[in-house]
């Protein structure tokens, strides 16, 4: 069985696995104060084209999301969120957990917009009773989003602007960040990703790390404290080395986005296998996840030949089934998947 349900089903990226077992016996320090932490920064504060960031790397990205509220919000604050976030729809109530409730904005494609972000606020200060509700007191987008569409340079500029008007902390869920800024249809740099967020990070689980995500503060009072929080919420790995190692690799000679942008042209092959067989997309999706609306019948048939995901109720009758490429998918599979698609009943 062929795996194209996620982009985490494999390992790391060998060059990863190699510089961690070459290194496995060496001491260090705990708690990400060793040399690979402290290297991997330095990379990462120079693609960011910034020196006046902080960089610290967490285990999950459940951990790392919970982290970066907790560390922006008052006890009486809510993070404002597309109805479609990651945070919103697929972490188990996870910020909810917290203290903090998750304000959701609809969303037909997985983004919001500035003008909505400036409603939700003018709504609660016009209330008689604002402090009786919840007070917006942040924005959590992702890039990607979760349905693989992105923001252009002038929408998230124009979100960034609102967010600072408002005084609103503007974090972005980087989860599947290379796939997103090595799309061909993205004009977003990472430098103008920590100019214009106050936090965001850089997700290495989904884009060749075996662990790990790399948690950029932009902004001095969330960064104030911050590994105090990161302790609280189980994010800190004592053997923090593991994931200085695995940054350091992923940000040395641009592998970090020479995979993605492999795994983003695998997608597209998929993708128009499927245009090419007459089977609907969901949405218009640039990167490494695409989703397509099958019938019963092909989605058996599948089934017994790839593993996918089931996204949602499709149009007609169909099901929403996603299909991811990652880091690691091969060209033998992907040509095993066209193949596929051009023989489904």
């Amino acid at each position: 069985m062929v795996f194209f349900q996620c982009d985490y089903a494999e390992g790391c990226h060998p060059r990863i696995l190699e510089k961690l077992t070459e290194s496995n016996l060496l001491q260090s320090v705990g708690y990400g104060l060793d040399e690979h932490c402290e290297n991997a920064r330095s990379l990462i504060k120079k693609a960011c084209g910034r020196e006046d960031i902080d960089v610290h790397f967490l285990v999950g990205g459940t951990q790392t999301n919970i982290t970066v509220i907790s560390a922006s919000l008052r006890p009486h604050q809510g993070v404002l969120s597309p109805e479609t976030g990651h945070i919103a729809c697929h972490e188990t109530g996870a910020i909810e957990a917290t203290g903090h409730k998750v304000l959701t904005l609809p969303s037909q494609d997985g983004k919001i917009t500035a003008e909505q972000i400036e409603t939700a606020w003018r709504d609660h200060w016009a209330s008689s009773v604002h402090e009786h509700l919840v007070q917006p007191g942040m924005v959590y987008i992702s890039f990607p989003t979760e349905n693989g569409t992105l923001y252009s340079k002038e929408e998230l500029t124009k979100i960034s602007e609102a967010c600072r008007r408002y005084k609103l902390p503007l974090f972005i869920d980087g989860a599947r960040l290379g796939y997103g800024l090595t799309s061909p249809e993205n004009d977003l740099t990472l430098p103008d990703i920590a100019r214009l967020a106050d936090v965001f990070y850089i997700g290495g689980t989904k884009c060749g790390a075996m662990i790990g995500e790399a948690v950029v503060i932009c902004h001095p009072d969330i960064a104030r404290d911050f590994r105090y929080v990161i302790k609280r919420h189980g994010g800190m790995l004592a053997k923090g080395r593991i994931l200085g190692i695995q940054f350091e690799e992923l940000f040395k000679d641009g592998l970090y986005f020479d995979i993605c942008r492999e795994a983003n042209h695998l997608a597209y092959r998929i993708r128009d296998a499927f245009i090419r067989k007459g089977i609907p997309l969901f949405g218009a999706s640039p990167t490494n996840q695409q989703f397509v609306q099958l019938t019963d019948e092909q989605i058996a048939w599948m089934d017994q030949r790839f593993l996918s995901e089931v996204w949602c109720a499709g149009e007609a009758g169909r099901t929403v089934i996603r299909f991811c490429t990652s880091w690691a998918t091969t060209e033998k599979n992907v040509a095993a998947l066209e193949k596929a698609i051009e023989e489904m009943p």
